[in-house]
């Protein structure tokens, strides 16, 4: 029988990371047994999931704790079964209030506890680093600013890149999106993604659709797609469509293919999150928006240290795409914003050889990088 190694993902974005990373573990290990919170993505590579992931995929601070309940004892479940039957190691990936709180608990009991992807640490609650120190064996960073502030807390760390800029093109295939979405001769291409969550596309869904109602007035031939990551996310779309009905705007909702969509568009307006990421990947320009809950917001902005939500800004280190946030995320706001980047190629230019340099920085193999941080506390283990 192969080691057993437990891991916990709960969003999309972690699910297929931790895929990627357990097919590369297990060109050192093919029978390795990999175990506990999971989504598709890692159970087509051969996880074993005991909870659904979707239970762990919770927005803010008012969301967390309407399920805290719930998600504590599926936490306290989840490590009696690991101190009974304990694993060779446990790797969370992200989910960090979830999984910190495990690791630090296997960490005292001799397992080692590996951590992928950092807290945000570098934008709020620094605070957080001594506990993280006392939790984790080893972290692994997406990005490489990160590790310098482990280092300097004393956890080992190791940077391993982002795993889209493995798989995403130097150069995107623009035209070829456009015919696989079917896109023509036309006017601008707006490419709308209100969010992965169902609490995000609920906050969003209104507002994007008041927004491209503006654009459309100024641009009669503009299309807009709306790729949507789930059945859920999509009925709650539609419904904000019937609702407004009266606006009559040409929005295409798509099933899936955000990248395509992404690529085929002129301009992109993305929630805050990964998939501001893959639009920087995909060299595309850009708005970010974010709408919560008036008490996360507050207390996020509170404990802020970086003036950025974006990744692309929070990367570059400055403002390269505009970020309209909460309350000033008005459809106006958000049409000038969406509108300025297709008045200014030269711009535009300047940001997609931005996009260029970052990809190229963020490009390191990150699954086979992770593997080889990760197989060293596996010796002696069963390895």
């Amino acid at each position: 029988m192969g080691l057993r190694i437990a891991m916990v993902a709960g969003e999309a974005s972690s699910d297929l990371l931790a895929s990627h990373l357990i097919r590369a573990l297990k060109r050192h290990l093919p029978d390795a047994e990999f175990f506990g919170i999971g989504g598709p993505k890692m159970q087509a590579a051969g996880f074993n999931s005991l909870w659904p992931a979707e239970k762990l995929s919770v927005h803010g601070y008012v969301d967390a704790l309407k399920n805290y309940r719930e998600l504590s004892a599926i936490r306290r479940s989840l490590l009696d079964r690991l101190l009974k039957d304990p694993p060779a190691a446990f790797i969370g990936v992200d989910a960090p209030d979830f999984s910190l709180w495990l690791e630090r608990r296997l960490k005292d009991k001799g397992i080692p506890a590996i951590h992928f992807v950092s807290p945000s640490i570098w934008a709020w609650r620094k605070g957080r680093l001594k506990g993280i120190a006392r939790a984790v064996s080893h972290m692994l960073c997406l990005f490489p600013f990160e590790p310098e502030l482990y280092r300097t807390a004393g956890v080992p760390v190791s940077y391993v890149g982002h795993p889209l800029a493995d798989v995403f093109p130097l150069v995107p295939d623009r035209a070829g999106a456009r015919e696989l979405l079917q896109i023509h001769k036309g006017g601008p291409v707006f490419t709308f993604l209100p969010g992965s969550r169902q609490s995000e596309v609920r906050n969003l869904a209104d507002t994007y659709i008041a927004t491209a109602a503006v654009l459309h007035e100024r641009h009669p031939d503009a299309r807009f797609l709306v790729p949507l990551a789930t059945r859920e996310t999509r009925l709650l779309f539609e419904e904000a469509l019937r609702r407004h009905a009266h606006l009559d705007v040409p929005i295409r909702i798509l099933f899936g293919h955000a990248v395509e969509a992404m690529t085929a568009a002129d301009v992109v307006l993305v929630a805050s999150g990964t998939a501001s990421l893959e639009a920087a990947l995909l060299k595309r320009p850009m708005v970010i928006t974010y709408k919560m809950g008036k008490w996360s917001f507050r207390l996020m902005r509170r404990m802020a240290y970086l003036p950025w939500v974006g990744l692309p800004n929070v990367l570059a280190g400055r403002e390269v795409v505009p970020e309209v946030l909460q309350d000033a995320a008005t459809p106006q706001a958000l049409a000038d914003a969406l509108d300025g980047w297709l008045t200014d190629p030269a711009r535009t230019a300047e940001l997609t050889t931005i996009f260029t340099d970052m990809h190229l920085q963020l490009r390191q193999d990150t699954a086979a990088k992770a593997a080889a941080a990760i197989l060293p506390y596996l010796r002696g283990r069963g390895l």
